[in-house]
């Protein structure tokens, strides 16, 4: 989540379509149409060099500044590095062989400023911060959860996406975060529209696609300074008690994964990877490489 949320403890887990034309009957023998190239998701495929595109998938927040504080008392880092590296293997296991994971360390401004240089370094081609939603502190409940005083807010599922106007890819951002709004959509998930009420405030974004679910946050660090495309996804509402235990589970996971895969896809084939050693002042990279999810243990909020 975004500057929302409260503090904790410490660390939990370090972890298209084939169409075929068919020819009316008529009265006479008719030739049949001419066979269609063999499908049309191989061909948008072959525009896309998924072993060349090269995608920054960040954890948002550090171990240090662990952003929001779900419904049960687990940090929102926890909840983003899990998704977050089962989307990275997702990438991978499409042949997206150039993703890089991105954990950053430290506290909050300095872990802000150290992405943002570490993905403009990086020679990547995309840029999308992976981040678990919840509520202001006024709008939050209590109830008690193993013996604990916990806070929740039942109101608002559901995810959304952010872009920011003042990156020098604005209609590009916006491009692919609507193309995974819309995958999400056809997975059967929904985004909240909450950031459009008056009762959130300083908070209240100004909504870009309605039917995507895409917000403009334009004073978001990781959305302004990057200078390649860049997208926050806010996976959903770890403050909500029902959707909380979703976004905890393998299948939630499974299907934010596929939809972002997919979604990696299509935006590879509108905007194909430029030829690297053509790009300007591209840095040694520097972002670690993906590495097998490793489970620790904890709780802690607050970053971005």
């Amino acid at each position: 989540m975004m500057t929302l949320g409260r503090c904790g403890g410490a660390l939990v887990f370090c972890t298209a379509l084939a169409s075929t034309a068919w020819g009316g009957s008529v009265p006479t023998p008719a030739k049949r149409p001419a066979a269609a190239p063999a499908s049309t998701q191989a061909q948008a495929r072959a525009s896309c060099d998924r072993g060349q595109f090269r995608l920054v998938i960040d954890v948002g927040h550090t171990a240090a500044s662990p952003g929001a504080v779900s419904a049960r008392g687990v940090n929102e880092y926890d909840f983003n590095k899990r998704l977050a590296t089962r989307v990275a293997h997702k990438l991978r296991d499409m042949g997206f062989g150039r993703t890089i994971l991105l954990v950053t360390d430290g506290p909050s401004r300095r872990g802000l400023v150290s992405r943002v240089t570490r993905s403009n370094e990086s020679g990547a081609d995309l840029f999308l911060s992976i981040h678990h939603d919840s509520v202001p502190d006024r709008m939050e409940q209590t109830w008690e959860f193993e013996g604990k005083k916990q806070h929740y807010n039942d109101q608002y599922p559901g995810h959304s996406i952010f872009v920011s106007v003042d990156n020098p890819h604005y209609q590009a951002s916006l491009l692919f975060a609507t193309i995974i709004g819309k995958e999400l959509k056809a997975r059967g998930m929904q985004y909240t529209p909450h950031y459009t009420d008056a009762i959130m405030g300083s908070r209240r974004r100004l909504l870009v696609d309605q039917d995507a679910g895409v917000y403009r946050y334009d004073q978001l660090i990781v959305l302004r300074n990057t200078r390649i495309p860049a997208v926050l996804l806010e996976a959903g509402s770890i403050i909500n008690r029902s959707e909380e235990l979703l976004l905890a589970g393998s299948e939630r996971q499974a299907v934010i994964a596929a939809a972002v895969g997919t979604a990696v896809d299509r935006y590879c084939q509108l905007h194909p990877p430029a030829p690297k050693d053509d790009a300007v002042a591209r840095a040694p990279q520097r972002n670690r490489p993906l590495a097998e999810p490793v489970q620790v243990s904890g709780a802690a909020a607050d970053d971005q």
